[in-house]
């Protein structure tokens, strides 16, 4: 029985409190696998939350045993009154979207934390390396198991491989094992590890301390941090330095530079 013939509830669940959007993953019975479904749902709600001035920071979390088991493994298997091109191209189909589902992400103006309660899996490992930030709890598990089903965790690599360093990708991926939450820490997929009963609280305490600040100071600077990262250091510093010259012109920063010498909260401009 395939993801969408299970249930008849959202793919997912949204709630918006102080200026931080929560989209929870909402097939909990199927762990919350990303078929071609989910991901609609996930960029339909990350583009929703661009244009919504009161998000200033969403969470991407999951319901159930499982935070995201990743690819629906029986959408993409070939049906049996399926010729090889039709499967072909429904398959490309779903990688495509997938990939820019998560360019979504990345490219969003607003700050963007995955919030990892249980065990990651091939994609659902490439969507928390995807987000800004990462936070799990001690025990949660990640893997890149493609090599376990006689394929390869392509696609997850290019979010995960920029996360940490190659040898620890290659690990993930050419091993198919789960790691640890610590383990993901120490590689940089994660920023933070903390007990499971803490993670709603400091995942939500750190989403609010985000929303606190300056949301153009964040949209440019996301935007100019992704940008520069892969460019040769002496062409990034000539773009940063322009990206640095507009921002500290800009009416936040005259906002929050009075804020700063007369002792008070800054009041910064609209989301």
């Amino acid at each position: 029985m395939t993801d969408q013939q299970t249930s008849t509830e959202p793919y997912l669940l949204a709630t918006l409190s102080k200026n931080v959007l929560s989209l929870t993953l909402n097939r909990p019975r199927q762990r919350n696998p990303l078929s071609s479904h989910m991901i609609a749902a996930l960029k339909a709600a990350i583009e929703a939350a661009n244009e919504n001035p009161q998000v200033r920071v969403v969470v991407i979390k999951g319901s159930g045993p499982v935070f995201s088991a990743g690819h629906d493994l029986r959408e993409m298997s070939h049906k049996e009154d399926e010729s090889r091109e039709d499967h072909e191209a429904r398959v490309r189909q779903v990688l495509l979207d997938c990939s820019r589902m998560m360019l979504a992400i990345l490219h969003s103006p607003k700050a963007i934390i995955a919030s990892v309660h249980a065990t990651a899996t091939a994609a659902g490992c490439q969507l928390v390396s995807a987000c800004d930030l990462a936070i799990s709890s001690e025990d949660a598990m990640f893997c890149t198991p493609g090599v376990n089903i006689g394929t390869f965790c392509t696609t997850p690599l290019v979010g995960v491989g920029r996360n940490i360093h190659r040898k620890h990708a290659m690990e993930l991926a050419l091993t198919g094992d789960l790691f640890s939450a610590e383990d993901a820490m120490r590689f940089g997929l994660v920023n933070r590890v903390v007990p499971a009963a803490e993670l709603e609280e400091q995942t939500l305490a750190l989403a609010e301390k985000i929303a606190s600040r300056s949301a153009q100071g964040i949209r440019a600077g996301k935007a100019a941090f992704y940008r520069q990262i892969d460019m040769p250091i002496e062409q990034a510093f000539e773009y940063a330095n322009e990206s640095m010259l507009e921002a500290l012109l800009s009416p936040d920063a005259s906002e929050g530079t009075r804020a700063f010498l007369e002792k008070r909260a800054p009041h910064w401009g609209e989301a």
